[in-house]
């Protein structure tokens, strides 16, 4: 399953309705709303999250995913050393980054990819991939 930043993950674009990811996946195996109410959909089999904003017309906006197939630049991710992700950030043009730790676990956001590495125990666990902005403070919707 590789990630596309600022665009998805898979056959996933940013800007799908429910009815259009519904088409290449199924139902979801639990949907809820969250504080934001927001939709979001639970995909066992994949081990993805994906959230509907609510204030957009329900589009696809965010992707959260601890799926051990989950491919960035072509690598295998999820398991892998915080080190050996950063590198290949790194040479791959994704140098800047904030960093904030709760309950032990490392967060790193790069705010221009809109791209979140979620690390515990030196090993990246799970991936959030959000829709980026445009210049004019709105959603860059890839479909």
């Amino acid at each position: 399953m590789k990630v596309k930043l600022k665009y998805g993950v898979d056959q996933l674009l940013f800007g799908m309705k429910q009815k259009d990811v519904e088409a290449i996946y199924g139902k979801p195996n639990k949907q809820y709303i969250d504080e934001e109410d927001n939709i979001v959909y639970m995909y066992n089999a994949y081990k993805m999250r994906l959230t509907f904003y609510d204030e957009e017309e329900l589009r696809l906006g965010y992707i959260t995913s601890t799926n051990e197939n989950l491919e960035l630049f072509d690598t295998k991710i999820i398991g892998k050393s915080w080190n050996e992700i950063h590198q290949l950030l790194q040479n791959n043009k994704l140098k800047d980054f904030e960093t904030e730790i709760v309950d032990g676990t490392e967060n790193y956001f790069f705010e221009d990819s809109w791209l979140f590495v979620n690390v515990d125990y030196n090993q990246v666990f799970k991936i959030e991939i959000g829709a980026v902005f445009t210049n004019q403070d709105e959603f860059d919707w890839k479909f």
